[in-house]
């Protein structure tokens, strides 16, 4: 399902600024390699979230090769840290050289395994959570990244209108259920102010309060 209308999203994407060479470089590896990736938009999004937050501290739940850590390295000031989390070896060592290469790497902190089981470990508080792993994770990680975010602080998921298969009823698929409970969770939060973004495939930001 398209949540954005094409010519719309066309129209959008004529007006971004130029990017860095890296980070066309970033988006021609991802088309190449079927890698999904918040892409542009979305990416400036969460530059934007960064740099209005005043972000020092970051955790990243699910970086990939660093194409949104890229981003939030941009907004992160010279004594910001942001942690970076992957599954993949190989693809945590693409994040590294890509970051080195744009001049961020003291600001990245890189850890190699499973995003919750990191975060579960890691001493908070942080300012900006942002959460981005296998859907069926996500009502899991919500219950870890909620107590490590910061009062005025932000956790912000990706993926959250899941291609608009949140809306399929017979959808019971472990991805789509993860999605939706964690959707129900950052509404019900009495201690969140959330919106859902419907740019590309739909971005949550919840402001903790």
């Amino acid at each position: 399902m398209e949540l954005v209308h094409p010519s719309i999203e066309a129209y959008l994407h004529q007006l971004l600024p130029d990017r860095d060479p890296i980070l066309k470089e970033m988006e021609s590896f991802g088309q190449e390699k079927q890698f999904p990736l918040v892409g542009p938009l979305v990416g400036c999004f969460l530059y934007q979230l960064a740099l209005v937050s005043g972000t020092k501290r970051l955790f990243e739940m699910g970086s990939g090769f660093g194409y949104s850590a890229y981003w939030f390295a941009r907004a992160l000031p010279t004594e910001g840290r942001m942690i970076l989390t992957e599954g993949s070896g190989e693809l945590s060592q693409k994040s590294k050289d890509y970051l080195k290469r744009g001049g961020f790497d003291k600001k990245a902190i890189f850890e190699i395994g499973d995003a919750v089981e990191i975060l579960e470990r890691t001493p908070g508080p942080f300012d900006l959570i942002f959460i981005d792993i296998d859907k069926e994770q996500y009502p899991e990680a919500f219950r870890w990244a909620l107590p490590k975010v910061r009062k005025g602080g932000l956790l912000v998921a990706d993926n959250i209108l899941w291609f608009g298969q949140v809306l399929d009823r017979e959808d019971r698929s472990a991805a789509t259920e993860g999605i939706r409970e964690f959707t129900r969770l950052i509404y019900a939060a009495d201690n969140l102010v959330t919106t859902v973004f419907p740019i590309r495939d739909g971005v949550s930001v919840s402001v903790k309060t």
